[in-house]
């Protein structure tokens, strides 16, 4: 799997865990756990890579984070 940042965050408003990849639109899931996000938004990624695949969409290339120091 690429390596994509992933972001997870608890919700009041869900009573979940969210996890997002700012990478790929709208690719997000959420679990009861970090652990259970996390493995769902691994899931999410690989469904979002093989949709754009199945309709010719561009697929972002993973950034990752950049450190700049002063």
């Amino acid at each position: 799997m690429d390596r994509y940042e992933i972001i997870i965050y608890w919700s009041n408003e869900d009573q979940a865990f969210i996890a997002e990849v700012p990478e790929l639109p709208g690719c997000m899931a959420h679990g009861s756990t970090h652990e259970d996000a996390l493995a769902n938004i691994k899931s999410a990624i690989e469904l979002w890579i093989n949709t754009a695949k199945e309709f010719n969409d561009p697929i972002p290339a993973p950034k990752g984070r950049r450190l700049a120091f002063a």
